[in-house]
Protein backbone atom coordinates (compact mmCIF):
# COMPACT_ATOMS: atom_id res chain seq x y z
CA UNK A 1 0.00 0.00 0.00
CA UNK A 2 0.90 3.17 -1.03
CA UNK A 3 0.08 4.79 2.23
CA UNK A 4 2.35 2.28 4.20
CA UNK A 5 5.18 3.08 2.09
CA UNK A 6 4.81 6.66 2.92
CA UNK A 7 4.69 5.89 6.51
CA UNK A 8 7.90 4.16 6.62
CA UNK A 9 9.97 6.70 4.57
CA UNK A 10 8.75 9.21 6.84
CA UNK A 11 10.15 7.14 9.38
CA UNK A 12 13.29 6.24 8.13
CA UNK A 13 13.99 9.88 8.09
CA UNK A 14 12.94 11.37 11.34
CA UNK A 15 13.16 7.99 13.32
CA UNK A 16 9.80 8.71 14.96
CA UNK A 17 6.12 9.77 13.47
CA UNK A 18 2.67 10.65 15.26
CA UNK A 19 -0.41 10.09 14.12
CA UNK A 20 -1.77 14.06 14.36
CA UNK A 21 1.06 15.05 11.89
CA UNK A 22 0.59 11.42 9.55
CA UNK A 23 -2.69 12.58 9.44
CA UNK A 24 -2.18 15.96 8.02
CA UNK A 25 0.35 14.59 5.33
CA UNK A 26 -1.36 12.04 4.22
CA UNK A 27 -4.96 13.58 4.47
CA UNK A 28 -6.53 10.75 6.35
CA UNK A 29 -8.24 10.37 9.51
CA UNK A 30 -6.53 9.55 12.82
CA UNK A 31 -8.43 6.19 12.75
CA UNK A 32 -6.49 5.13 9.49
CA UNK A 33 -3.40 6.13 10.52
CA UNK A 34 -3.78 4.42 13.61
CA UNK A 35 -5.05 1.58 11.55
CA UNK A 36 -2.10 1.45 9.48
CA UNK A 37 0.57 1.57 12.45
CA UNK A 38 -0.87 -1.52 14.11
CA UNK A 39 -0.30 -3.17 10.64
CA UNK A 40 3.22 -2.22 9.99
CA UNK A 41 4.03 -3.08 13.91
CA UNK A 42 2.36 -6.64 13.00
CA UNK A 43 5.12 -6.87 10.14
CA UNK A 44 7.95 -5.70 12.96
CA UNK A 45 8.52 -2.49 10.94
CA UNK A 46 7.80 0.09 13.62
CA UNK A 47 6.82 0.25 17.21
CA UNK A 48 4.15 2.30 18.34
CA UNK A 49 4.30 4.71 21.25
CA UNK A 50 1.67 6.79 22.77
CA UNK A 51 0.24 9.29 19.94
CA UNK A 52 2.42 7.78 17.08
CA UNK A 53 5.53 5.42 16.29
CA UNK A 54 8.78 4.87 16.29
CA UNK A 55 11.20 3.03 13.81
CA UNK A 56 11.65 -0.59 14.86
CA UNK A 57 15.11 -0.99 13.76
CA UNK A 58 17.56 2.28 14.50
CA UNK A 59 19.85 0.85 11.87
CA UNK A 60 17.31 1.61 9.71
CA UNK A 61 17.76 5.60 10.45
CA UNK A 62 18.81 7.23 7.37
CA UNK A 63 18.65 4.47 5.42
CA UNK A 64 17.16 6.33 2.34
CA UNK A 65 20.13 8.33 0.91
CA UNK A 66 19.44 12.39 0.07
CA UNK A 67 22.41 14.03 -0.64
CA UNK A 68 25.45 11.51 0.43
CA UNK A 69 25.80 7.72 0.20
CA UNK A 70 24.73 5.47 3.53
CA UNK A 71 28.23 5.75 5.57
CA UNK A 72 27.04 2.84 7.82
CA UNK A 73 28.93 -0.45 7.37
CA UNK A 74 31.85 0.48 5.51
CA UNK A 75 34.75 -1.65 6.17
CA UNK A 76 31.86 -4.92 5.74
CA UNK A 77 30.78 -3.21 2.73
CA UNK A 78 34.23 -2.75 1.27
CA UNK A 79 35.13 -6.58 2.17
CA UNK A 80 32.04 -7.44 -0.30
CA UNK A 81 32.99 -5.26 -2.45
CA UNK A 82 35.98 -7.27 -2.75
CA UNK A 83 34.93 -10.71 -3.10
CA UNK A 84 32.68 -8.82 -6.18
CA UNK A 85 35.47 -7.98 -7.91
CA UNK A 86 36.76 -11.28 -8.06
CA UNK A 87 33.36 -12.44 -9.90
CA UNK A 88 34.31 -9.72 -12.78
CA UNK A 89 36.19 -10.19 -15.92
CA UNK A 90 37.48 -7.82 -18.33
CA UNK A 91 34.90 -7.13 -21.41
CA UNK A 92 32.07 -7.99 -19.11
CA UNK A 93 28.90 -6.51 -18.95
CA UNK A 94 27.79 -5.91 -15.74
CA UNK A 95 24.62 -4.29 -13.90
CA UNK A 96 25.31 -2.81 -10.72
CA UNK A 97 22.07 -1.83 -8.80
CA UNK A 98 21.61 1.77 -6.60
CA UNK A 99 23.23 1.32 -2.88
CA UNK A 100 26.09 2.04 -1.15
CA UNK A 101 27.97 -1.61 -1.18
CA UNK A 102 27.26 -1.66 -5.14
CA UNK A 103 28.59 2.07 -4.57
CA UNK A 104 31.68 0.20 -2.91
CA UNK A 105 32.32 -2.19 -6.13
CA UNK A 106 32.19 0.92 -8.41
CA UNK A 107 35.26 2.50 -6.20
CA UNK A 108 37.26 -0.36 -6.16
CA UNK A 109 37.12 -1.30 -9.81
CA UNK A 110 40.16 -0.98 -12.23
CA UNK A 111 40.01 1.64 -15.02
CA UNK A 112 39.70 -1.30 -17.86
CA UNK A 113 37.42 -2.74 -20.43
CA UNK A 114 34.36 -2.91 -19.27
CA UNK A 115 30.25 -2.53 -19.49
CA UNK A 116 28.49 -1.57 -16.63
CA UNK A 117 24.48 -0.44 -16.57
CA UNK A 118 23.52 1.18 -13.87
CA UNK A 119 20.80 3.62 -12.69
CA UNK A 120 22.29 5.27 -9.35
CA UNK A 121 23.87 8.53 -10.01
CA UNK A 122 26.35 8.13 -7.25
CA UNK A 123 27.81 4.94 -9.05
CA UNK A 124 27.79 7.41 -12.36
CA UNK A 125 29.71 9.84 -10.44
CA UNK A 126 32.21 7.33 -9.85
CA UNK A 127 32.58 5.83 -13.31
CA UNK A 128 32.42 8.47 -15.52
CA UNK A 129 36.41 9.15 -14.40
CA UNK A 130 37.57 5.54 -16.03
CA UNK A 131 37.63 6.36 -19.69
CA UNK A 132 38.13 2.61 -20.23
CA UNK A 133 34.70 1.48 -18.32
CA UNK A 134 31.41 2.24 -20.92
CA UNK A 135 28.95 3.60 -18.79
CA UNK A 136 25.40 3.03 -20.08
CA UNK A 137 22.31 4.65 -18.30
CA UNK A 138 19.07 3.63 -19.04
CA UNK A 139 17.12 6.29 -18.25
CA UNK A 140 14.18 7.67 -16.47
CA UNK A 141 13.21 10.43 -13.53
CA UNK A 142 15.04 10.86 -10.65
CA UNK A 143 13.54 10.13 -7.36
CA UNK A 144 16.34 10.02 -4.83
CA UNK A 145 19.77 9.45 -6.09
CA UNK A 146 18.42 6.57 -8.59
CA UNK A 147 16.93 7.11 -12.25
CA UNK A 148 13.40 5.25 -12.54
CA UNK A 149 10.49 4.74 -14.90
CA UNK A 150 8.83 2.35 -17.25
CA UNK A 151 11.42 3.69 -19.89
CA UNK A 152 14.32 2.19 -17.96
CA UNK A 153 12.54 -0.99 -17.35
CA UNK A 154 11.87 -1.57 -20.69
CA UNK A 155 15.46 -0.75 -21.93
CA UNK A 156 17.15 -3.18 -19.13
CA UNK A 157 15.61 -6.18 -20.34
CA UNK A 158 16.97 -5.63 -23.70
CA UNK A 159 20.35 -5.73 -22.81
CA UNK A 160 22.20 -8.70 -22.68
CA UNK A 161 23.84 -8.79 -19.36
CA UNK A 162 26.16 -11.34 -17.98
CA UNK A 163 26.49 -10.56 -13.98
CA UNK A 164 24.24 -8.03 -12.21
CA UNK A 165 24.87 -7.10 -8.30
CA UNK A 166 21.89 -6.35 -6.54
CA UNK A 167 21.48 -4.63 -3.16
CA UNK A 168 18.93 -4.99 -0.23
CA UNK A 169 17.38 -3.25 2.34
CA UNK A 170 16.47 -6.63 4.36
CA UNK A 171 16.98 -10.14 4.04
CA UNK A 172 14.89 -13.19 5.59
CA UNK A 173 14.97 -17.11 5.49
CA UNK A 174 11.25 -17.11 4.86
CA UNK A 175 10.63 -13.65 3.89
CA UNK A 176 13.17 -13.46 1.07
CA UNK A 177 14.98 -10.02 -0.08
CA UNK A 178 12.87 -6.37 0.34
CA UNK A 179 13.16 -2.85 -0.27
CA UNK A 180 10.66 -0.55 1.86
CA UNK A 181 10.18 2.03 -1.65
CA UNK A 182 8.17 0.55 -4.79
CA UNK A 183 9.62 2.35 -7.23
CA UNK A 184 12.93 -0.12 -7.11
CA UNK A 185 10.85 -3.03 -7.09
CA UNK A 186 10.66 -3.54 -11.04
CA UNK A 187 14.36 -2.29 -12.02
CA UNK A 188 15.63 -5.09 -9.54
CA UNK A 189 12.85 -7.27 -11.10
CA UNK A 190 14.13 -6.80 -14.04
CA UNK A 191 17.60 -7.40 -13.72
CA UNK A 192 17.63 -10.37 -11.76
CA UNK A 193 15.28 -11.75 -14.75
CA UNK A 194 17.23 -10.19 -17.82
CA UNK A 195 20.97 -10.98 -16.38
CA UNK A 196 22.66 -14.64 -16.61
CA UNK A 197 24.06 -14.28 -13.34
CA UNK A 198 22.72 -12.32 -10.48
CA UNK A 199 24.94 -11.52 -7.25
CA UNK A 200 23.18 -9.75 -3.82
CA UNK A 201 25.48 -7.85 -1.84
CA UNK A 202 24.25 -7.59 1.73
CA UNK A 203 26.26 -6.78 4.80
CA UNK A 204 25.59 -8.93 7.84
CA UNK A 205 23.28 -5.75 9.73
CA UNK A 206 20.53 -6.65 7.56
CA UNK A 207 19.67 -10.45 7.88
CA UNK A 208 17.14 -11.71 9.90
CA UNK A 209 15.36 -8.69 8.49
CA UNK A 210 12.32 -7.60 6.64
CA UNK A 211 11.07 -4.19 4.69
CA UNK A 212 7.71 -3.50 3.21
CA UNK A 213 7.70 -5.43 -0.05
CA UNK A 214 9.76 -8.53 -0.84
CA UNK A 215 11.24 -8.38 -4.31
CA UNK A 216 13.06 -11.75 -4.45
CA UNK A 217 13.61 -14.88 -2.80
CA UNK A 218 17.04 -16.73 -1.61
CA UNK A 219 16.77 -19.27 -4.27
CA UNK A 220 16.70 -16.97 -7.28
CA UNK A 221 20.20 -15.62 -7.08
CA UNK A 222 23.65 -17.33 -7.96
CA UNK A 223 25.36 -16.40 -4.95
CA UNK A 224 24.69 -14.02 -2.00
CA UNK A 225 27.67 -12.23 -0.93
CA UNK A 226 28.16 -11.08 2.52
CA UNK A 227 30.65 -10.74 5.33
CA UNK A 228 31.78 -13.21 8.08
CA UNK A 229 29.50 -11.91 10.96
CA UNK A 230 26.84 -14.02 10.33
CA UNK A 231 26.91 -16.96 13.47
CA UNK A 232 26.85 -20.35 12.21
CA UNK A 233 23.07 -20.89 13.35
CA UNK A 234 22.28 -18.02 11.21
CA UNK A 235 23.96 -19.08 7.93
CA UNK A 236 22.58 -22.61 8.51
CA UNK A 237 19.25 -21.04 8.67
CA UNK A 238 19.79 -19.24 5.17
CA UNK A 239 21.37 -22.30 3.71
CA UNK A 240 17.72 -24.45 4.99
CA UNK A 241 15.90 -22.04 2.51
CA UNK A 242 18.44 -22.46 -0.39
CA UNK A 243 20.44 -19.68 0.14
CA UNK A 244 23.94 -19.94 -1.91
CA UNK A 245 26.14 -17.43 0.56
CA UNK A 246 29.34 -16.41 -0.38
CA UNK A 247 31.33 -15.05 2.21
CA UNK A 248 34.10 -11.96 1.66
CA UNK A 249 37.51 -12.13 3.19
CA UNK A 250 38.59 -10.40 5.93
CA UNK A 251 40.71 -6.97 4.84
CA UNK A 252 42.49 -4.41 6.37
CA UNK A 253 42.55 -2.39 3.15
CA UNK A 254 39.89 0.68 4.21
CA UNK A 255 37.22 1.97 1.80
CA UNK A 256 38.15 4.21 -1.30
CA UNK A 257 37.05 7.98 -0.61
CA UNK A 258 36.00 9.47 -3.97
Amino acid sequence: MKRHQQIMELLIQQGEVTVHDLSEQLDVTGKTIRNDLEVLEQRSLLTRVHGGAVLKHATDLGLLPLQIPNQKHITEKNNIAQKALELIEENDIIALDGGSTTLAIAKLLEDKPLTVITNDLFIMSELIRKTKIRLVIPGGYRNRNLLVGNEAITFIRKLNIQKAFISTTAIHPEQGLSIYTSELYDMKRALLETAKNVYCVVDSSKFGKMALLTFAQLNEFSSIITDRNLSAVDIHAYEEHKAKLLFANHLIKPIIES
